[in-house]
């Protein structure tokens, strides 16, 4: 059991040193699965992710660093590569990776990106996991545009992700309506997706669909929704339904209107069936020249909150779900408008409470591996909070000293016994802050 005394701390390590480039951890799962290795992307300020041309891992014992790809003619309009996540079943890093045809007329974009799979016995070696079609008539299997924060499933089979359409952002533009809409997608181990081969054209290693579905203009107080994103999977190995059967699912942040027209976040939850190959109620998985790829058939998306009807609607950030699969957190107000951690099940009900801070909590949440406690930035610090009912002030613990700029892209380690960050780091004073990693080791 982990103690939960507020403002005790252990010394923070800084792990990496070198002030040329960012070290970005991106709020992804970057713990090797031995929990040895550390892996980041190396985005610059004014390109992002365009401008990094490396995928790196760096040792938590010596600092060692590795570069498992690299982008040798990496332009500032891309390709790029970033966002970068570890498998928790073998040493295979997923990423992003813009259109290897990129251009400076028509360079990295959100539509216009993939991801790819290197694995570590095969370093410097890409894998296009999901196919991209953008040529009349698409592909089931096959999507239209660019993959983004990249998840694997606790098994290792699925990969989960945000998704901008390149079809629909091209009918935006021709018609000046709105259409470049984001949505959430899953990519499964089946089999590979050929597609036609130009230079917009990829043929990838898993079956890629589209699970969630969006609308430009969803109907007031409807379920109906404009824009998912900030998704997870729910439990390591899925959740547990009301008739006791097992279930894969995405939780996420969707945006509804409320009844008088305005957007609110709310919580939801797609359920995914096993069979991602069958197209569903809504039409093709492949999509149609002026509609998204539609999901497969089972796929269920369920509203969890209802904040809309609230003195202080919204949700927030990236949902996390416990390792168990019992409990959905997410960052919404409490009854005085201040940003607290609350907790759902996936199966609905009323949300719980977690924290009780007199002002907002600024983000990065996260479960432990234990599933007893949350982690997250308030006031500055990294605060790990005990899932009970005790009072709130003997189940918090301040793991690092309040600082300006704060702590961000907190992950823990596979034992739970390391917590990774970045912090901004000035190696002079005309010099730009770079992120580098750090770790606190828990006593």
């Amino acid at each position: 059991m982990l103690s939960c005394q507020p403002e005790q701390h252990s010394e923070e390590i800084q792990l990496t040193n070198d002030p040329g480039y960012h070290h970005d951890l991106d709020n992804n799962d970057n713990f090797s699965p031995d929990g040895k290795w550390l892996v980041y992307d190396t985005r610059t300020d004014s390109g992002g992710i365009a401008e990094s041309s490396k995928i790196e891992k760096v040792n938590i014992d010596n600092g060692e660093k590795q570069v498992l790809f690299e982008i040798k003619d990496n332009h500032s309009w891309g390709p790029g590569a970033g966002a970068a996540s570890y498998s928790p079943k073998e040493n295979a890093v997923v990423f992003i990776h813009g259109l290897a045809g990129s251009t400076k007329e028509n360079p990295y974009q959100q539509w216009r990106r993939t991801g790819v799979i290197v694995y570590e016995s095969r370093a410097g070696i890409p894998v296009y996991m999901d196919a991209r079609d953008v040529t009349f008539p698409f592909t089931p299997g096959a999507l239209r545009g660019g993959t983004h924060r990249h998840e694997w499933s606790g098994d290792g089979q699925w990969i989960g992700f945000t998704y901008n359409d390149a079809i629909m952002k091209a009918l935006e533009d021709a018609t000046g309506k709105k259409r470049n809409l984001r949505t959430i997608g899953v990519s499964k181990r089946i089999s590979p997706v050929i597609a036609d081969q130009n230079e917009e054209n990829i043929s990838g290693e898993w079956f890629s669909v589209l699970v969630v579905r969006v609308v430009p203009e969803p109907a007031p107080g409807s379920d109906g929704i404009s824009h998912a994103a900030g998704d997870s999977w729910v439990g390591t190995n899925s959740y547990v339904r009301g008739n006791g059967s097992r279930q894969m699912a995405r939780a996420f942040i969707g945006t509804v209107k409320d009844k008088h027209g305005s957007d609110v976040n709310e919580v939801f939850i797609v359920d995914i069936p096993d069979d991602i190959t069958q197209a569903g109620m809504y039409g093709p998985l492949e999509g149609t020249a002026d509609d998204f790829p539609m999901p497969p058939k089972g796929a269920v998306q369920r509203r969890l909150t209802f904040t809309a009807n609230t003195n202080y609607p919204g949700c927030r950030g990236i949902v996390r779900s416990s390792p168990d699969g019992n409990s959905i957190a997410f960052i919404a107000r409490d009854k005085s408008g201040v940003e607290q951690v609350f907790r759902i099940s996936p199966n609905g009900g009323e949300p719980e409470q977690l924290t009780e801070h007199n002002s907002d909590i600024t983000g990065s949440l996260r479960w432990h591996p234990d599933g007893k406690h949350v982690s997250y930035v308030w006031n500055g610090s990294i605060i790990l909070c005990k899932v009970g009912k005790e009072p709130f002030t003997e189940r918090i613990l301040a793991l690092t000293r309040s600082t300006a700029p704060a702590p961000t892209n907190t992950v823990w380690s596979p034992d739970g016994k390391i917590i990774a960050y970045n912090r901004p780091v000035k190696s002079g004073k005309n010099s730009n802050a770079m992120q580098q990693i750090f770790l606190m080791k828990m006593e």
